[in-house]
């Protein structure tokens, strides 16, 4: 009976054994055959056929012996002596454990790397903003050129994945930071922006020609100009509604917003010194005009009343310019069977040798 009960604990802790690595293995792995892992139960048919015999008597095992050898070399400590005893019982467990293995490596367990090739399909987008002297006017807080080029700049840090140029005009147009991924550079060249850089004036058709002029080397398969102004066209050598039909020939979408609130405002009427002198004035925007350049290239009109107006424009303009992303995914398989074939071929030879050398020469 005691034989009975070592060999059912040993055989329990090899059996368990199998278990927590046949767990640990599917938490880790991914099975090619899983139907194998069937094959789990043959695991369990020694020590099940050992158990029997003995229950029925018939000691076909290799045990120890009560002879002087094993008297000798048997430990005298209790626990000592139970797993000295127990030794017959080790190759049950070690067959166990190797039959367990190879029914794991039956059913190929693979680990999976996953790769991904993400690709952008980026916008380049050119800021054109008016900075005129009117862009001083006070309509919006602290006035709409400050206002415009807040919400700009906060435009600008939330597209991180896009080219962004920046043209300033006047009476003139200039790039004050051509199509560019550090972004930093364009917020300091927005934060910079200020009135009487260049001759004075509104030169629309300028500024827009100006940032087409940015985008047509571009190879994006998205060009954006977001053209702001605060007046009507006075100034400049291109005509706005030619510089739109430039957009339109390079596919160039233009969305326009002109600024200012509807009626009176607060705006320079003349400097003394570094001050400038405000008096109030009729808001005058040329809508028909940017809204031809927007209706000529495939963009839209806005109308910007305030700050709070503004923001939301280029919300607007942020929702329906979204860069795009196409992600290709690639699944890399490796077989791992080979080692855990590998451990149950040293389990088998361990059995082996235990069995017909070290449990013989004690018998």
């Amino acid at each position: 009976m005691r034989r009975i009960l070592r060999l059912g604990l040993v055989y329990a802790v090899a059996w368990a054994m199998v278990a927590v690595t046949a767990i640990w293995t599917s938490r880790h792995f991914e099975f090619a055959t899983p139907w194998a892992l069937a094959a789990l139960g043959l695991a369990g048919v020694p020590g099940a056929l050992r158990l029997w015999r003995l229950a029925r008597g018939r000691n076909v095992a290799v045990q120890l012996n009560h002879g002087a050898v094993h008297t000798a070399l048997r430990p005298t400590r209790p626990w000592r002596r139970w797993a000295w005893d127990s030794l017959p019982e080790l190759p049950t467990a070690l067959r166990t454990l190797a039959l367990g293995l190879l029914a794991i490596a039956a059913a190929r367990p693979q680990s999976a790397t996953r790769l991904e090739n993400l690709t952008r399909e980026g916008i380049d987008l050119v800021l054109s903003m008016d900075v005129s002297v009117s862009m001083l006017s006070q309509d919006l807080r602290p006035n709409r050129l400050e206002a415009s080029k807040e919400v700009a700049m906060e435009f600008t840090a939330d597209r991180p994945n896009d080219r962004i140029a920046l043209v300033a005009y006047e009476g003139e147009a200039f790039t004050q930071v051509p199509l560019t991924t550090d972004h930093r550079v364009v917020l300091n060249g927005i934060s910079s922006l200020q009135p009487g850089l260049l001759e004075a004036g509104t030169a629309i058709g300028m500024g827009l020609a100006t940032a087409v002029n940015r985008l047509k080397e571009s190879d994006a398969k998205s060009k954006v100009v977001i053209l702001l102004t605060d007046g009507e066209s006075n100034a400049g050598s291109i005509a706005p509604a030619d510089a739109a039909q430039l957009a339109r020939l390079q596919d160039i979408r233009v969305y326009t917003i002109g600024v200012g609130t509807i009626g009176k405002a607060r705006t320079p009427v003349a400097k003394l010194g570094n001050q400038y002198q405000y008096d109030w004035r009729e808001v005058q925007i040329d809508e028909t005009t940017l809204r031809g350049i927007a209706e000529t290239t495939g963009g839209r009109y806005f109308r910007a009343t305030s700050k709070d107006k503004l923001e939301e424009i280029y919300a607007e303009i942020d929702a329906l310019e979204k860069t795009r992303f196409s992600v290709m995914q690639y699944n890399q398989k490796t077989e791992e069977f080979a080692g855990f074939a590998a451990a149950a071929v040293g389990l088998l030879l361990a059995e082996f040798l235990l069995r017909t050398l070290f449990l013989r020469s004690l018998t």
